[in-house]
């Protein structure tokens, strides 16, 4: 890879005219500056300047990486007056990542703090799988993932998950199927119809295993990876849904539901995710100042 000190030392030789005046613009010895010129010939395999008597020409070959030199920093000059002239005020961009088992609702709530910061924000969320997104961090492509589990010790990934706090969870039905159930919470479950989370949750294996430990087998008729589309359907009185607890009053008052019970032996978990240990950034800090006080 070519060595742009040494380009420039070139650069300054040939629009100089001379070594001797280019050391005096450079602050730089003339043997230092013929010695770099040197290294950057060799680097190249051909020579820049033929000398002519007590001066310097450039040969057909200096005057093409010239013609170079003069674009790549005439780029590195307006690059630097456009940095030094960019508006006060300007948004920082913040890139997340939302581990797509993590709710709308929950996501927004953690996310919010960020909008209210001092400086302009501009939000750019990003849905996928966690190891999707751990892979974008990685790479610095995002600077933050929300999941609800920690880094998974059989990715071989360098990050640091910073604990955002944990909640219940809660059991939600329309009106006319709460009605009809029997019994008090939670053995109203048993044969009652019920919406879960997919197997790429895993609430979903937690919460089979805490029915099947208190002896109540509902009717399982839908599993989704979507929780909004889960919702939808409990919504619609095809089953009773679930929801972390923090969030049970706005599902409630969305999806025009009751509450059936609540549960702690359940318990969903959020975390933010950074490839730093101690966290810097500033809309990350205000997640997570934000989201220990709410999820405590």
């Amino acid at each position: 890879m070519i060595n742009y000190k040494h380009l420039h030392y070139f650069w300054a030789v040939a629009k100089q005219g001379g070594v001797a005046r280019a050391s005096e613009h450079l602050h730089l010895t003339p043997q230092t500056i013929s010695g770099q010129i040197s290294l950057l010939e060799e680097s190249l395999g051909e020579a820049l300047f033929n000398k002519v008597g007590r001066n310097l020409e450039l040969t057909e070959t200096g005057r093409l990486v010239l013609s170079y030199a003069d674009e790549i920093f005439s780029l590195g000059g307006e690059l630097e007056d456009t940095v030094r002239n960019l508006p006060s005020g300007r948004p920082l961009v913040f890139k997340v990542g939302i581990a797509d088992v993590v709710p709308k609702t929950i996501a927004y709530r953690l996310l919010a703090p960020a909008l209210q910061l001092q400086d302009t924000v501009r939000i750019i969320c990003k849905e996928n799988s966690l190891e999707s997104l751990l892979a974008e961090l990685a790479l610095h492509r995002i600077d933050m993932v929300l999941a609800d589990s920690p880094i998974p010790s059989s990715l071989n990934i360098r990050g640091f998950s910073h604990s955002l706090g944990d909640c219940g969870i809660s059991f939600l039905a329309k009106p006319e199927l709460a009605r009809n159930l029997d019994g008090e919470f939670p053995h109203s479950l048993n044969g009652a119809p019920l919406l879960l989370p997919s197997d790429i949750n895993q609430m979903q294996g937690r919460i089979l295993h805490w029915l099947d430990s208190l002896h109540i087998h509902p009717k399982i008729v839908g599993e989704f990876d979507d929780s909004a589309l889960m919702k939808a359907f409990g919504q619609a009185g095809s089953g009773i849904f679930v929801s972390p607890s923090a969030i049970a009053r706005e599902n409630m008052k969305q999806y025009g539901v009751n509450l059936i019970g609540s549960t702690e032996d359940l318990r969903e978990h959020f975390y933010a995710i950074s490839v730093e240990r101690k966290i810097s950034h500033p809309a990350v800090a205000a997640i997570t100042e934000t989201a220990r006080e709410w999820l405590k």
